[in-house]
């Protein structure tokens, strides 16, 4: 399956700016892919857009090969998007919030339950179902979110800011289901914070003022790092000079 963008236009008013402007992009399909960049990049727009959340000003938005316009049924069900606050109901037990937006997505009441279930060990917090999403950490509701998408067998998850306001021991834990999950299901996240470049990643995808500079291997990724750049900040220095902070330009 194939998730896609194709020459997507994108403004929030008609007499604005477009924040994208003819942008193509695919999302991978495997593993864990970086989308990269500082506030304002585009990137949460870009993220909407393949979520199906908000609709191009022109271009496309594919799945494998169709418009969302006329695959919106298969979409929902196939397409898994976080963003970077999970909405969730407040009297609602971590396993009942799973089960209804399996259910939501196409699954039938019994299965949902099940797949919840399931979803909820899969994610670490087999233990919390039973709690109320009110008294869940911001980095358990981020599992929550995942096991959402893995509950109703969505084959692309969507991951806008997953990360942000995580202590160092929750990042640890996301990390660790992150992990899990793009073994099977390709991820795409998108975040501003260079620390979340992991090893797992395959891909990184920089974007700025609504622009790709760069879309490759992590490896191709980091081998524009400076030559003097210590082994642990070669991903700092690559992002700098690709965006062309540090005075050289990343062409």
């Amino acid at each position: 399956m194939t998730l896609l963008l194709d020459r997507v236009t994108f403004r929030y008013r008609r007499w604005s700016r477009p924040v994208l402007s003819r942008l193509s992009y695919e999302v991978p399909g495997q593993g864990l892919t970086i989308l990269l960049g500082p506030n304002g990049a585009g990137k949460s727009t870009t993220m909407a857009l393949l979520a199906g959340t908000v609709a191009p000003t022109a271009g496309k938005v594919l799945l494998s090969g169709s418009s969302l316009a006329s695959t919106r049924r298969e979409y929902r069900r196939h397409v898994a998007w976080l963003p970077q606050k999970v909405p969730s109901s407040r009297q609602l037990t971590a396993r009942e919030y799973v089960a209804y937006v399996a259910w939501l997505k196409g699954e039938n009441r019994s299965d949902a339950w099940e797949r919840a279930g399931t979803a909820l060990e899969q994610v670490g917090l087999g233990e919390q179902q039973g709690d109320k999403t009110a008294r869940l950490s911001g980095g358990q509701l981020r599992r929550v979110g995942i096991a959402c998408a893995l509950a109703h067998e969505a084959r692309v998850i969507l991951l806008d800011e997953p990360t942000a306001g995580l202590d160092p021991h929750q990042r640890t834990v996301f990390r660790d289901v992150l992990r899990q999950v793009t073994a099977k299901t390709p991820v795409l996240m998108s975040t501003h914070d260079i620390s979340d470049l992991a090893d797992e990643a395959e891909t990184v995808t920089l974007m700025d003022g609504g622009r790709v500079l760069h879309h490759g291997g992590t490896r191709s990724f980091l081998d524009h790092a400076r030559p003097d750049a210590a082994p642990a900040r070669r991903a700092e220095s690559a992002y700098s000079v690709l965006m062309g902070l540090d005075g050289s330009s990343g062409a």
